[in-house]
């Protein structure tokens, strides 16, 4: 039975995506409309701080829906721990170990959903974005680290240990002797994806290859205008790697889209180029497996946030 009169009758949602340098809050009608988004810094290092953040967001978005209450969720570059209910493998270090959802709850006075931030791009797509329609989505982040999420008829897929979709950490499929063993990774090991197709991967590549120091978006760049014969040398070496590591997601989970965001996702190249690269190593007779760019942008991360509460939920039904 449903208990009424709580304030969460007008199916405003918040979202919140708690970034490394930045925290972000939005507020979206029930049709999903956005109505409101704040930016302000992360408190880096300090947790109470942020908490302290995301209270004083919510409080700020909600403060013109006349005293009704927004479902919240946030997104976080780490997981939520099924085994302890804690956070782990937080970039953002001082997240670690912290019980963020019960603490989140306890100073916003209502159920907080906290998801890995990769899986809110994943579900903003999914559900009226660039994935719209889709029932299996894999949207990657190609950014300064290399992460994707999965979302299977609408919901976010965490997995048994909450790591679904950590492609990042992954080895580099059919690599070749001079890949091996790879670079290092801060995980551990050599030759992760990360490692090789991130924003950083694809500079430290290019200095490697010919002793240049340039950012990816201008190689990118450089590559798609075409007379700067290294850049477009570079440039072929990540889609290459790119269609290997997405030839061997098609092959275990074979998902309807592929959606990519990030930094490195708004070079056109890659969707010239990639269908092919996949197609060279996916293990199928012809590969239909579309690649678009996040239809949603920066915005994507913290909209699905919000959308962790789906149409109808509320967080005072019992």
């Amino acid at each position: 039975m449903s208990r009424t009169g709580t304030g969460f009758e007008s199916g405003h949602r918040i979202g919140i995506d708690l970034g490394g340098t930045k925290t972000e809050g939005i507020l979206l009608d029930h049709q999903g409309q956005q109505v409101a988004r704040l930016r302000v810094p992360t408190q880096r290092g300090d947790y109470a701080a942020t908490l302290s953040t995301i209270r004083d967001l919510v409080g700020r978005l909600e403060g013109d829906l006349a005293g009704a209450k927004a479902t919240v969720g946030v997104g976080i570059p780490g997981a939520v721990s099924p085994a302890t209910g804690r956070i782990k493998n937080a970039n953002s270090t001082w997240l670690n170990g912290r019980d963020l959802p019960g603490d989140l709850s306890a100073v916003l006075g209502r159920p907080v959903r906290v998801e890995n931030d990769a899986n809110c791009l994943a579900v903003s797509e999914a559900t009226d974005g660039a994935g719209a329609g889709c029932g299996v989505v894999f949207a990657a982040i190609l950014g300064t680290g290399c992460g994707a999420g999965i979302v299977v008829h609408g919901r976010p897929l965490g997995g048994r240990n909450a790591i679904a979709g950590e492609w990042g950490h992954n080895p580099l499929p059919w690599p070749t002797g001079a890949e091996r063993p790879g670079p290092a990774c801060y995980c551990g090991r050599h030759g992760c994806l990360e490692t090789l197709v991130s924003g950083p991967a694809v500079a430290a590549d290019h200095a490697a290859a010919t002793g240049a120091t340039l950012d990816a978006k201008t190689i990118l760049q450089r590559a798609a205008e075409g007379g700067d014969p290294d850049c477009a040398a570079t440039a072929e070496r990540l889609v290459d790697r790119l269609g290997r590591g997405l030839a061997a997601v098609i092959n275990l989970l074979d998902p309807d889209v592929i959606v990519l965001g990030g930094g490195l996702s708004n070079a056109d190249l890659l969707y010239e180029r990639l269908p092919a690269a996949m197609a060279r190593w996916a293990f199928t007779d012809r590969l239909d497996t579309p690649v678009r760019r996040a239809q949603h942008g920066d915005s994507s991360g913290v909209r699905g946030a919000a959308w962790l509460w789906r149409p109808g939920e509320r967080p005072d039904a019992g």
